[in-house]
């Protein structure tokens, strides 16, 4: 039962790591690791590998908050039934984290809003969320099998996702920040 309710490249993606260079691009400015097939089920590769070995391929890219790996609604809902995930926008993005993010002891399911806990780290949630990322969902559906990654039957228009949030820059390793214009000449504050 347990492989009918997740697909088979889901444990590799979760437990890959990302963001390291590439040893064949290596000196290309794109190499760092941060995509992910899921026909291949196989490790990470850079942007210059998806071009040679993986064009007609489902991918994903993976990206950074905060030091955490990040995926874009957008993308994972496509292949993933993501019901029950909280989600955050981050930089105008919808985004879930891959796996669970460890919670300062100080602020546990006591604070801000504490009413609303992931199922199986009990880090807090900001709605009615059942899992506070991929990964949890995961040991979730392992240990109950009472939810579902799988997409049957359903189209990625229907799949219902809600978002409440908190602002967060993405950090992406070896893309160049960008670049805002003042909005006129700086001036020193008076002495």
């Amino acid at each position: 039962m347990q492989q009918q309710l997740v697909p088979p490249w889901l444990e590799k993606l979760l437990s890959t790591d990302f963001f390291s260079v590439c040893r064949t691009h290596g000196d290309a400015a794109r190499s760092e690791r941060n995509m992910f097939c899921l026909d291949c089920n196989d490790e990470a590769f850079c942007f210059y590998c998806r071009s040679s070995r993986h064009k007609e391929h489902k991918v994903i890219q993976i990206r950074r908050s905060s030091y955490h790996d990040v995926v874009r609604v957008s993308e994972i809902e496509k292949v993933l039934e993501i019901d029950g995930v909280q989600t955050y926008v981050i930089n105008s993005a919808k985004v879930l984290f891959l796996n669970e993010r460890p919670q300062p002891k100080s602020s546990s399911s006591s604070g801000k809003g504490g009413s609303h806990i992931c199922e199986v780290c009990g880090r807090s949630l900001l709605d009615t969320f059942r899992f506070c990322s991929l990964g949890c969902k995961l040991v979730g559906i392992k240990r109950n099998g009472n939810a579902s990654y799988m997409l049957e039957g359903r189209s990625s228009t229907t799949t219902r996702v809600m978002v409440r949030g908190e602002e967060e820059q993405l950090m992406y390793p070896s893309t160049p920040p960008s670049t805002r214009r003042r909005k006129g000449i700086p001036h020193r504050a008076p002495n």
